[in-house]
C-alpha cells in the first residue's frame, strides 16, 4: 500500500464490504497468478516499454513543432508561439497500465484553440507523410470519433484530435475537471473522453498495482473464454477495467489473487440491470446527454449497465443483449468456481484460464461468411460485416423459437472447399439453443426473415457509405454440430491441446492478421489460440479460505447489491401486464426472392427451451425473447419480466435503443428508408434457412 494511505479511506458509492489487509497465503497465490500469465504475453520486457516510451516522446515533440508552425503560418506573435505548447496523452490499455506485448496504443493530441481540426488532417497528416519512421498511415476523418492511425517505427497508435478553449497547452495540463469541456464541439468532447474515462478510473482505485495485475488477469481470462468484444455484444476494456476497479473499492486491500477471486464473487451474484458505478454521477450544467434513467426512459432498458465515471457519464455496454448477458453471468459463475477450486489449493491459476469448446457446446449453429474478390476489399468488408453481426444476433433473439445465440468473438478463414478458389473469406459462428416445443412431434423453423433483415442493413450500410464493390457477398448458412468438419479444421471442432511452443507462436502473430477482433481496438489481443494454457508447477495444498469470511462478504454482498437501487438511478418498474406480448414479424421477403414461409406448429404448440449446449440461467423466460429494436423496429417493449441471474426477484427487460447517436458510431444503423443497392442485387445472397427439429431423436 502507498505510504500515507489509509486503508479506511472510502472509495466509491459504498462502504468497501471488507478491509481485512492480505496473508503471506495471499502473496503466495498472487506470484502463481503472475507465472500463470506469463505464456500470454500479456506482460512486456524492459526494453519494449522504453520504446514505447521514446516513440511517444518523438510523437510529443512532432506534435509540438507542428502546433509551432501552424501557429507562424496563423500570424501569431513570436511571444505567443514560443509558449503554444501542444501535447500528447494516452489512455485505454497503455495509459492504465495493462496493455499486452504488440499492443497498439490510443493517443489523443491536445491543440490551443486557434488550431482547426482540418489543420490537424490536413497539415499533420501531410507532416506524418515525410516521416521515415511512420507507416501505414491512414486517416478516418468520418467516423464517430475521428482518427488518424499509423506505425510509428514499429508501435501501432490511433490518434485523435481535441482542441481546446485555451491559448496555449502547458505540459501539466490536467484533463480531469469538467471545465475543460466548455466551449467544445462533440468531436473534441468525444474524443477526450477516453483520457478522462482512464483517469478517473486510476484516480478512483485504492492501489493502482493490485487493480492492474487483477484487470490484466480478468482481461485475459475473457479473452480466453471469448466475452472479449463491445462490438459483438459482450464487454470491452474499459467495461472489465470499470468492473475490477469497483471490486477494488470494495476490497481495498486486497492483492491480486483475492481480488479475482472476488470480481467473480461480486458479479456472479450482481442483479442486473442494477447499474454499475465508481462514483455517484455529479452534473456540471454543460447540458450534455448522460446516462440518466430518470431523464432518459431508454437508459431504464439497459441490460447490463457500466457507467463511466467521467463526465458525460455514458453506459459503456450499449450492446449488450440478452444472449450475451446470460452468456457472460454464466461465465461469471463458472469463474467462481474455479477461483474457489485454486484458493482451496484443488486447482492451479492455469484452469480460470482454460478456453471453453464452443464448437462442442450446442446441437446448432448459424454459419456466417463474408467473402470479397480482393485481400483490401476483404478487410473492408468484414469490418462492416463484424460491426453489424450484433444485429444478427438481435434478430435472432426475437424469433420465438430461440432461447439463445452466442456468437464466437473469433472469426475463421473460409475453407477452400467451401469457397472460390481466387476469393478471401472470412467465417464467423453463432451457437443456436431452440426452444422445445410442447404437444408436438416435430416443428418447422423459418430463420429466412432473421438473416435476410440483417443482410439488408449490411447492404444497405455499405450502399450509403459507397463501401459496396463486386465481389462482396455475405452468406448465412444453418449447420448441426457434425458438419462442422465441412468448415474448420479437425483440431479447432475437437479443441485438441497444444504445447506451450504453439501456445507461444499463436500469441505472437502466427495466426491470420484478422483472426481476433481485438487487433485493432483497445487492445491488440493475440490469446485466440486454443491451445491449453500454461500449468503452473505443483505446490502444496494449502488451507482453505475460512468458511466463516466467505459468509461474511457474501452477506454483505447481498446488501450491496440490494440497496444499489437507493443511489439516484432507480431501476423501472415491470412493463403493465395488460401490454400485449411482442411478436415477431413475419417472413416478407421482397416480391423477387422465391423464399416460401414455412409450417409452423398447431395453436396447442407452446415453445420450451431445447435441453442441449449453454443452460438457459432466466428463468421464467417469456415465450420471444426481447431485444435491442432497430430502426426498422424501434416502439416495441417486452411483456413480461426477466428473472435474475443471481436467482433474484423479477426485473424488466430492458430494450437499448438505437436512435440515441451520441451513443453509437456515425451511421450505425443506417435509415430503414434508405433503398437497397439495386444494381448489386448479384451480389446479395439470401438463402432460405429453414430447418425441422424432431423430438423423437
Amino acid at each position: 500500500m502507498p505510504s500515507g494511505q489509509q486503508p479506511q479511506k472510502h472509495y466509491g458509492i459504498t462502504s468497501a464490504i471488507s478491509l481485512a489487509p492480505p496473508r503471506e497465503i495471499d502473496h503466495h497465490y498472487t506470484k502463481k497468478l503472475c507465472d500463470a500469465m506469463k505464456p500470454f504475453g500479456v506482460f512486456e520486457d524492459e526494453e519494449e516499454l522504453n520504446h514505447r516510451l521514446a516513440v511517444l516522446g518523438k510523437l510529443n515533440n512532432f506534435v509540438k513543432e507542428w502546433i509551432a508552425e501552424i501557429s507562424e503560418l496563423k500570424n501569431l506573435p513570436p511571444s505567443a508561439i514560443s509558449c503554444v505548447g501542444g501535447k500528447i496523452f494516452t489512455f485505454g490499455s497503455y495509459r492504465l497500465g495493462v496493455h499486452t506485448k504488440g499492443a497498439d496504443i490510443d493517443a489523443l493530441c491536445v491543440a490551443p484553440r486557434h488550431v482547426e481540426r482540418t489543420d490537424f488532417f490536413q497539415s499533420f497528416f501531410e507532416k506524418l507523410k515525410q516521416h521515415e519512421e511512420i507507416k501505414d498511415l491512414r486517416a478516418v476523418e468520418d467516423a464517430f470519433v475521428p482518427v488518424i492511425k499509423f506505425k510509428f517505427d514499429g508501435i501501432e497508435i490511433d490518434l485523435l484530435f481535441a482542441r481546446l478553449a485555451l491559448q496555449s497547452i502547458p505540459d501539466n495540463l490536467d484533463l480531469r475537471g469538467d471545465s475543460i469541456l466548455r466551449n467544445l464541439d462533440i468531436r473534441c468532447i468525444r474524443s477526450l473522453n477516453g483520457c478522462r474515462v482512464t483517469d478517473e478510473i486510476l484516480y478512483l482505485v485504492p492501489n493502482k498495482e493490485n487493480f492492474r495485475l487483477t484487470l490484466r488477469a480478468i482481461k485475459l481470462w475473457a479473452k480466453r473464454r471469448g466475452i472479449y468484444s463491445n462490438m459483438l455484444g459482450f464487454l470491452g476494456g474499459v467495461s472489465w477495467a470499470m468492473l475490477v476497479a469497483r471490486t477494488c473499492q470494495l476490497y481495498p486491500n486486497a492483492v491480486a489473487a483475492t481480488l479475482v477471486h472476488k470480481f467473480f464473487l461480486v458479479f456472479s451474484k450482481w442483479e442486473w440491470p442494477n447499474p454499475v458505478l465508481l462514483k455517484q454521477p455529479e452534473d456540471s450544467n454543460l447540458n450534455l446527454p448522460v446516462w440518466d434513467p430518470r431523464v432518459n426512459p431508454a437508459d431504464r432498458y439497459h441490460l447490463m449497465p457500466i457507467i463511466t465515471p467521467a463526465y458525460p457519464q455514458q453506459n459503456s455496454t450499449y450492446n449488450v443483449s440478452t444472449s450475451t448477458r446470460t452468456i457472460m453471468s454464466e461465465e461469471f459463475k463458472y469463474g467462481l468456481s474455479v477461483t474457489d477450486e485454486i484458493l482451496q489449493g484443488k486447482a492451479e491459476w492455469s484452469k480460470l484460464f482454460e478456453p471453453p469448446n464452443f464448437f462442442q457446446k450446442y446441437k446448432h449453429y448459424i454459419v456466417l461468411t463474408a467473402s470479397a474478390s480482393t485481400e483490401e476489399n476483404h478487410l473492408e468488408w468484414i469490418g462492416l460485416v463484424e460491426s453489424k453481426i450484433r444485429v444478427l444476433v438481435g434478430n435472432l433473439e426475437r424469433n420465438e423459437y430461440i432461447t439463445l445465440a452466442h456468437v464466437n468473438p473469433q472469426s475463421f478463414p473460409g475453407s477452400k472447399e467451401n469457397r472460390n478458389e481466387n476469393d478471401f473469406v472470412s467465417m464467423w459462428f453463432i451457437g443456436i439453443i431452440f426452444k422445445k416445443v410442447e404437444n408436438a412431434e416435430s416443428v418447422n423453423i423459418d430463420l429466412t426473415y432473421d438473416i435476410q433483415s440483417f443482410t439488408d442493413t449490411v447492404y444497405r450500410q455499405a450502399n450509403n457509405i459507397n463501401m459496396l464493390k463486386d465481389g462482396m457477398k455475405i452468406e448465412a448458412t444453418h449447420v448441426k454440430k457434425k458438419q462442422l468438419h465441412q468448415y474448420l479444421p479437425p483440431e479447432v471442432v475437437q479443441k485438441k491441446k497444444r504445447s506451450i511452443a504453439e501456445l507461444n507462436r499463436s500469441s505472437n502473430g502466427g495466426s491470420s492478421k484478422r483472426l481476433s477482433l481485438d487487433s485493432s481496438h483497445l487492445d491488440s489481443s493475440r490469446d485466440t489460440d486454443s491451445g491449453t494454457p500454461f500449468n503452473s508447477p505443483p505446490s502444496k495444498p494449502s488451507k482453505p479460505t475460512s468458511d466463516t469470511d466467505d459468509r461474511k462478504c457474501y452477506c454483505a454482498l447481498v446488501k450491496l447489491v440490494s440497496n444499489m437501487s437507493s443511489f439516484d438511478f432507480p431501476t423501472p418498474s415491470p412493463p403493465h401486464p395488460e401490454e400485449p406480448p411482442l411478436k415477431a414479424k413475419p417472413p416478407s421477403p421482397p416480391a423477387s426472392s422465391s423464399i416460401t414461409s414455412s409450417t409452423k406448429p398447431t395453436a396447442t404448440s407452446s415453445p420450451k427451451e431445447e435441453p442441449n449446449g449453454l443452460e438457459d440461467s432466466v428463468n421464467g423466460a417469456p415465450s420471444k425473447r426481447p431485444h435491442s429494436p432497430t430502426q426498422e423496429d424501434p416502439a416495441k417493449r417486452p411483456k413480461n419480466t426477466d428473472t435474475s441471474l443471481a436467482g433474484s426477484k423479477a426485473k424488466p427487460i430492458p430494450t437499448i435503443d438505437t436512435s440515441r447517436t451520441q451513443r453509437l458510431p456515425s451511421m450505425e444503423l443506417p435509415d430503414a428508408s434508405s433503398p437497397l443497392p439495386a444494381s448489386n442485387s448479384c451480389r446479395v445472397v439470401k438463402n432460405s434457412i429453414k430447418l425441422a427439429l424432431n423430438r423423437h431423436k
